[in-house]
């Protein structure tokens, strides 16, 4: 199911980083049904290989899908010299690449520190800096950051929540800088949603299951609903969005345990779901 026209972003470039699996893949399978011509990247070729031949077949035309660890800067301006010679444009621009790991404050290491601010802050910057010198600073475009929920904190993921923040004032900066250039600039903050990547942390699925206690519309939200909210900001209907930061978590952020909501009987199951290139562990 797509939410949009099928036509809509058609003669558009859309380049997604993190587009191998989860919530990446769904955001580029939404944008290529919406005629988007779909560029993917990834750290890990074991991601990006077989993501960029499923949605080619899947969408019945070629899905590029280049290596690209986005804290590397000139492996950064190779994805968007590479980008540009496949395709002449870079219209949208999806920075979903991110990495982190749960630990309490005082077990993180400087090391460990470094790294997640490097994927997380300052490889977003790296590419969209590097998409608005390259194409977007003269021919516009649109630029959706995909963040996480800040607004509260994040216990067990300060270095995370750290860099996502500061991917948000900067989402609201660059805003402002570059509305002159027609270049808008938007992020998504998803809530606790039913993506592969919940696989990569210990006991990830059993606190799925608890999380959505605390969710007053009590249960996750999918991979499908994060990708037609960038197709919403990619696309016409976002064109006078701009500096925004989006909250999509089901109303976890306004409810605590100061006023009951019943859970349904039987609470929903939680389903991750599984492209058709991945092997379910």
């Amino acid at each position: 199911m797509t939410l949009f026209r099928d036509d809509v972003l058609k003669g558009k470039v859309a380049l997604v980083t993190g587009g191998g699996t989860g919530i990446g893949a769904a955001i580029a399978r939404e944008l290529g049904q919406q005629g988007a011509t779909v560029v993917i990247a990834s750290r890990k070729a074991a991601n990006i290989e077989p993501a960029a031949a499923g949605l080619t077949e899947e969408l019945g035309r070629e899905v590029k899908g280049f290596i690209c660890d986005i804290r590397d800067r000139d492996a950064v301006s190779r994805l968007v010299a590479d980008t540009l010679a496949a395709h002449g444009r870079i219209d949208i621009l999806v920075n979903n690449g991110g990495g982190q790991f749960m630990a309490p404050a005082e077990t993180i290491t400087p090391r460990g520190w470094d790294a997640v601010i490097a994927t997380n802050l300052t490889g977003t910057w790296n590419l969209t800096r590097a998409a608005y010198d390259a194409w977007m600073g003269e021919h516009g475009g649109r630029v959706v950051n995909i963040t996480m929920l800040t607004e509260r904190g994040f216990p067990g993921m300060v270095h995370s929540v750290a860099a996502r923040s500061g991917v948000e004032a900067m989402t609201r900066t660059l805003a402002v800088e570059w509305a002159g250039r027609n270049v808008l600039v938007n992020a998504v903050q998803p809530g606790v949603i039913a993506s592969s990547g919940l696989r990569n942390y210990p006991a990830g699925l059993m606190l799925a299951r608890e999380t959505q206690r605390e969710i007053p519309l009590k249960r996750l939200g999918s991979c499908e609903e994060v990708a037609w909210l960038v197709a919403f900001l990619a696309g016409p209907a976002g064109a006078y969005i701009t500096g925004q930061t989006l909250i999509m978590d089901g109303g976890r952020t306004l409810w605590g345990r100061t006023w009951p909501l019943p859970d349904p009987e039987p609470i929903p199951e939680v389903v991750l779901p599984t492209n058709s290139w991945e092997q379910d562990d």
